[in-house]
């Protein structure tokens, strides 16, 4: 017999009432760079895979990576090496039992976020 009491409502928070914490974006962050890295990779074993089957081939990956949409995804790349980087530092900092409090979990979040950022512009200038 069900409760006359019991209300209908979620058990766990739905996303339309939760609010993100900047630890858990970085989280979500992370994996998706590292997804975005391995199709990254795939594309530049494309390109060394098409330079030794010939001259046609090459040209064609060539054309795709040195087009417009290849230089904003190598440059997204870039910014995505940088920043799963970092986050693998900070996890290795929080595996070590530091920088677990709120506060400082969240600067490590924005340094993780602002570094890859300075860190993709040097890259940018010095390449």
């Amino acid at each position: 017999m069900a409760d006359a009491n019991r209300v209908d409502r979620p058990l766990s928070p739905h996303l339309q009432i939760y609010r993100p914490q900047l630890t858990s974006v970085t989280s979500i962050l992370t994996r998706i760079t590292g997804n975005g890295l391995i199709i990254t990779a795939f594309l530049v074993v494309w390109w060394l895979l098409a330079a030794a089957t010939g001259a046609d081939s090459f040209a064609t990956a060539d054309a795709v990576l040195t087009s417009w949409f290849g230089d904003l995804c190598l440059a997204a790349s870039t910014w995505a090496l940088w920043y799963h980087f970092l986050a693998g530092l900070r996890h290795l900092y929080w595996d070590a039992g530091k920088g677990l409090e709120i506060h400082t979990a969240e600067k490590l979040g924005v340094a993780v976020i602002a570094g890859a950022f300075v860190l993709s512009i040097l890259t940018f200038l010095v390449v």
